[in-house]
């Protein structure tokens, strides 16, 4: 059984979903298109397929990704992401900013595709239709679900 943040905080309890060792990782294979499970395991050196196949069940449980049986002997499935799986996306290219600041060695950057010049992150608010500088986090009054 896995341990859980009991914790009122969102970032505690989507760490109970994505926090696992290997899970944004594969994750972030099928966003890239590698979708079949020897695709993701070949992505990922030393991944075990013991591992993998538990997360890949793990995260259809959890509603982020979908499997569709495209060989029946053997049995092989196409993984994609839900909608609540691509909406991840946003956090690898923070992840990717992140470590373009702070990493020793970077691999990756993030980059306009039109002009290949580095982007950065920034908060739109829909309702005065303008960039916000200032965000805040605030809690939820009366709204809040019981943790799982």
């Amino acid at each position: 059984m896995r341990e859980k943040y009991d914790l009122p905080c969102n970032i505690a309890q989507s760490l109970n979903i994505i926090g696992d060792r290997w899970t944004l990782l594969i994750i972030h294979e099928i966003l890239l298109g590698h979708n079949t499970f020897s695709e993701i395991r070949k992505a990922l050196k030393g991944i075990s397929s013991n591992l993998l196949s538990d997360r890949l069940k793990y995260l259809e449980e959890s509603g982020l990704i979908t499997s569709t049986l495209y060989s029946e002997h053997p049995p092989r499935y196409k993984y994609m992401l839900t909608e609540s799986g691509q909406d991840l996306e946003m956090v690898f290219n923070a992840l990717i900013l992140w470590g373009r600041r702070h990493l020793k060695k970077c691999y990756k950057k993030l980059v306009h595709a039109s002009c290949q010049h580095e982007v950065e992150i920034s908060y739109y608010c829909p309702h005065c239709k303008t960039n916000v500088e200032d965000p805040a986090v605030v809690e939820i009054e009366g709204d809040n679900k019981d943790i799982q």
